[in-house]
């Protein structure tokens, strides 16, 4: 199907498979041009090629390593410069189901400079020019070990909560200047991840894993109904929902003038 609508432009990290392949095809559907962005050039090449085919879209591919400075600052130049941008996906990433205590500490400061460093230079390079545009959105993926850190991999947990955190702010700081942010929370989805980290995860979680077809559907749903914290398996956004109003009721007493009565000396 051959789209004629113009959302402007896409550009989307880890694209050259799993998740990533499937926000492009979708949002080339929906009227997007893409930059598609990983570090395999054949792989992004063949992807541009079939989605081009299938809908039309202009498709640049950008072969980058983002956990290296070069690939990133070319990356982040890219999205300073180009005002045809209307959404980031910052969807690349690595995983770890390794306990902390047997896990490579280079291999762990590599993940963090994928999942943390990598999405929060690409963040701040988008930001100012949406803002100028008073226009633009931003679609971080996290995952359900945010909110469930003993699930997995310490250092892994800690940088999808990081994700997390750095949304809600990215949300409250861009208010009343055109820009939605969205936080996608999945949990076990069938990508090429899995196997990157060890892990066979229909065997850890059977009967409990989502393809990534459902995953993107479901969350680009939730993006169109202008949620936030889009979690695709959780049954009752209520639950979200209150898990967030209590989170925020603490507030008014995290910062205090003296320690709460329950220290004061016996």
């Amino acid at each position: 199907m051959v789209s004629t609508s113009n959302m402007g432009t896409a550009l989307i990290t880890g694209a050259s498979t799993g998740i990533g392949a499937v926000y492009a095809e979708r949002l080339a559907r929906r009227g997007y041009d893409l930059v598609v962005v990983a570090r395999n050039r054949k792989l992004l090449q063949a992807l541009a090629a079939r989605v081009t085919s299938e809908t039309g879209r202009s498709v640049e591919v950008l072969a980058a390593d983002l956990s290296e400075p070069t690939g990133l600052a070319a990356v982040e130049s890219k999205l300073r410069s180009d005002s045809s941008i209307t959404l980031l996906v910052n969807n690349a990433g690595v995983a770890s189901a390794a306990p902390l205590a047997d896990s490579n500490a280079d291999q762990m400061s590599a993940m963090i400079a994928l999942n943390v460093t990598a999405l929060t230079r690409l963040s701040l390079a988008v930001v100012p020019g949406f803002i100028a545009r008073n226009s633009g959105a931003i679609i971080n993926i996290s995952s359900i070990v945010a909110l469930m850190p003993e699930a997995l991999n310490g250092v892994y947990s800690a940088s999808k909560a990081y994700v997390l955190s750095l949304s809600q702010s990215l949300r409250h700081e861009l208010a009343g200047k055109g820009i939605r942010v969205q936080a996608v929370l999945p949990g076990a989805t069938r990508t090429p991840l899995w196997g990157l980290a060890g892990v066979d995860v229909d065997a850890v979680l059977p009967g409990a894993v989502m393809t990534t077809e459902d995953m993107v559907d479901a969350s680009l749903v939730a993006f169109d109904d202008g949620e936030f914290a889009t979690i695709p398996s959780l049954p009752n956004v209520s639950d979200w929902n209150d898990f967030e109003s209590k989170r925020l009721a603490l507030g008014p007493n995290l910062s205090r003038s003296e320690p709460a009565s329950r220290y004061n000396s016996h």
